[in-house]
C-alpha cells in the first residue's frame, strides 16, 4: 500500500497505464457523443426582453444612489412575480388553449386533473435581470421551437395585470414578440463529446490510484532492501516481445533458459550480474551449498535456480543442481531429463548416489533431478542421510544449488538450514505481496537460516528498453489446485517462435 506519492511517482503511474487512460477517455468521449446523439432529445429556444418602468422619474429623486437601489429593487420584484404560482397558472391555461395535448404531454408534465404542472413550466424558463439597466430577459426552452417561443409570448401577455396586483408601482412593457427558432440549442455535440472524455479520463485516473494505494505487492527493489535489511542480489527483466503480443501460453511450452538462442542480451546479463554478486555472498563460507526458494506458488524460482546454475556453470565453476521440489519436480522439465532415478532414491539408498547424477547436462554443470515423489518429503531433507549426501557432494563440486519448495507452503527448505550457505529468496515483481514476503523472513528468522538476500524477477521493460526498468509489469499466471500433485506455474512472456515457461 502507498501511502505517500511525489509528483515524480503520480506521473510514472500515469505513464505506465498511458494506453488504458488514453482508451478510457477515448471511449468516455464516444459515449458522450452517442448520448448526445441518440439519447438526448432536441431542445429549441426563444427569448424576449421586457422593460420594468418607474412612475418615479430620475429627475424627481436627486439621491441617485437611491434610485438605483429602487429600480434593482422593482426589476429583482418582478422576476419574482414572474415566476409566482398564479402566474404559470395563466400561462399554462393558454399553452392549452393552443396546444393539442400530445405537443403539451411531449414538453411538460401533465397532473391527473389534466392540467400543466406549475413547475414543469417553471423549469422551461430563465429569467435573469440585465446589469446596470432595467431591462429583464426572459428564455424559454422546450422541445418544440413553437411551445418555447409561446411560452414567451404568453407570459407577456399576463405579466402587466399580475405586477399591477402584485407590485402596484411602474409598468413592464416589450417591444415585438418572441422569434420562433428551428435550431436546436440542446445537446450540445461538441461539449457533451469533451464532457464524457473528460470523466473517462478522470474515472479510469481515479480507479488506476485507488488500485495502487491498496497494492501490496513488491514493487520497489529500493524498499524492499530498506525494509528488510537484505541485499538485492539482482533484477531479472520480464521475457516478452518487445510490446507486441503475446502467445497464449500452454503446458507444451518449452521452459526458458539462458542457453536458448532467442534470449535477450539484457536477460543474460541479468544472470551475470546474480552470479557475481552470489559469489561475493558466498566468498566468506566455506561451504559453498545455497538454497533457492519463494514466499509462494509462482514466483518463479525454479527456473531461476537454473539459470543461475547455467550462469555460474559458464564462469568456469564445477556446479551442481539438485532438485529438491520432491512434490512438484521441475529442473527434469526445463532440462529435458529423464527422472526415475534422483534425489528421493539417493536419500532413501534405493539408488547409488553416483547413479542418481545426470552428468555433463551442460559444460560444467550436472543435474540431480528430484526422482519420484516419496510420501515423506520434509523427513528425507531432514534426516542424516540428505546431511551424509551434501558433505559428500560438496567435495566434488565448486557450487550446489539446491531448488526448494516455497517457504510458505511447506517446511521443505527449512529443515536443510544446517546444511546450507543460506538461501536466496526469489521475489516476483507485482506479483508478491509484502504480507507474503513477511511470513516467509519470520519463518527463515525461526529456522535461523541464513537470508542470503532477494532476486527480484519478472520486471517488464520500458518501451525505451532502458537497461534496468523496475517499475512496470506484465506476466500473467495460471493456478492449478493440489499442492500435493502439482505447483502453479508463473509464466514469462514469450518470444517470437518460440515458446517459453517460467516455473515455480
Amino acid at each position: 500500500m502507498n501511502n505517500t506519492y511525489s509528483i515524480k511517482d503520480i506521473i510514472k503511474l500515469l505513464l505506465n497505464h498511458i494506453r488504458l487512460i488514453v482508451f478510457f477517455s477515448i471511449l468516455g468521449a464516444i459515449a458522450g457523443y452517442c448520448i448526445s446523439k441518440y439519447a438526448i432529445p432536441l431542445k429549441y429556444s426563444s427569448h424576449i426582453t421586457m422593460y420594468v418602468q418607474s412612475y418615479t422619474s430620475i429627475s424627481e429623486n436627486t439621491d441617485n444612489i437611491n434610485n438605483i437601489s429602487n429600480s434593482k429593487q422593482l426589476v429583482n420584484t418582478y422576476i419574482e412575480v414572474l415566476k409566482d404560482e398564479a402566474v404559470m397558472e395563466a400561462v399554462s391555461n393558454q399553452l392549452l388553449d393552443q396546444f393539442d395535448i400530445n405537443t403539451i404531454a411531449e414538453n411538460f408534465s401533465i397532473n391527473p386533473e389534466g392540467r400543466i404542472s406549475p413547475a414543469s413550466i417553471r423549469s422551461c424558463l430563465t429569467i435573469t435581470s440585465v446589469s446596470d439597466t432595467s431591462a429583464i430577459n426572459v428564455t424559454a426552452t422546450a422541445k418544440n421551437a413553437e411551445v418555447a417561443s409561446y411560452i414567451c409570448n404568453a407570459l407577456t401577455k399576463v405579466a402587466p395585470q399580475y405586477m399591477e396586483e402584485a407590485v402596484g408601482v411602474g409598468s413592464i412593457n416589450t417591444i415585438g414578440t418572441a422569434k420562433t427558432n428551428y435550431g436546436p440549442v440542446s445537446p450540445n455535440k461538441s461539449k457533451n463529446t469533451m464532457a464524457g472524455g473528460a470523466v473517462g479520463f478522470m474515472l479510469i485516473v481515479s480507479i488506476i490510484f485507488i488500485i495502487d494505494f491498496f497494492d501490496n505487492t513488491i514493487k520497489d527493489p529500493d524498499t524492499l532492501k530498506e525494509k528488510y535489511k537484505k541485499a538485492i542480489i539482482g533484477e531479472i527483466q520480464q521475457l516478452d516481445e518487445n510490446g507486441t503480443k503475446k502467445r497464449k501460453h500452454s503446458e507444451e511450452s518449452e521452459y526458458f533458459k539462458l542457453t536458448d538462442k532467442n534470449v535477450p542480451f539484457c536477460i543474460v546479463e541479468n544472470y551475470k550480474s546474480i552470479r557475481t554478486n552470489l559469489s561475493f555472498a558466498l566468498s566468506t563460507n566455506e561451504n559453498k551449498i545455497f538454497a533457492v526458494s519463494s514466499s509462494k506458488l509462482g514466483d518463479g524460482k525454479s527456473i531461476t535456480s537454473a539459470n543461475i546454475a547455467i550462469a555460474m556453470a559458464q564462469s568456469g565453476s564445477k556446479v551442481l543442481l539438485i532438485d529438491a521440489d520432491m512434490r512438484k519436480t521441475n529442473q527434469h522439465k526445463i532440462f529435458n531429463l529423464k527422472n526415475k532415478k534422483g534425489l528421493s532414491t539417493a536419500i532413501s539408498k534405493m539408488d547409488p548416489l553416483h547413479k542418481c547424477i545426470q552428468k555433463n547436462v551442460m559444460a560444467n554443470l550436472d543435474v540431480m533431478t528430484a526422482g519420484p515423489i516419496p510420501p515423506n518429503p520434509s523427513e528425507l531433507l531432514a534426516s542424516e542421510q540428505m546431511a551424509s549426501i551434501l558433505d559428500e557432494l560438496s567435495i566434488q563440486y565448486s557450487v550446489i544449488i539446491i531448488d526448494t519448495p516455497p517457504v510458505n507452503i511447506v517446511t521443505d527448505a527449512m529443515e536443510l538450514a544446517k546444511n546450507v550457505s543460506g538461501i536466496v529468496m526469489v521475489v516476483r515483481y507485482g506479483f508478491t505481496t509484502d504480507e507474503d514476503l513477511k511470513t516467509a523472513s519470520k519463518r527463515i528468522e525461526l529456522a535461523q537460516m541464513n537470508m542470503l538476500g532477494f532476486i527480484l524477477n519478472g520486471i517488464k521493460p520500458q518501451k525505451n528498453n532502458s537497461y534496468y526498468s523496475r517499475y512496470r509489469y506484465g506476466s500473467k499466471y495460471y493456478y492449478k489446485k493440489g499442492y500435493e500433485n502439482s505447483y502453479d506455474h508463473g509464466y514469462y512472456g514469450k518470444k517470437p517462435e518460440m515458446n517459453l515457461k517460467h516455473t515455480s
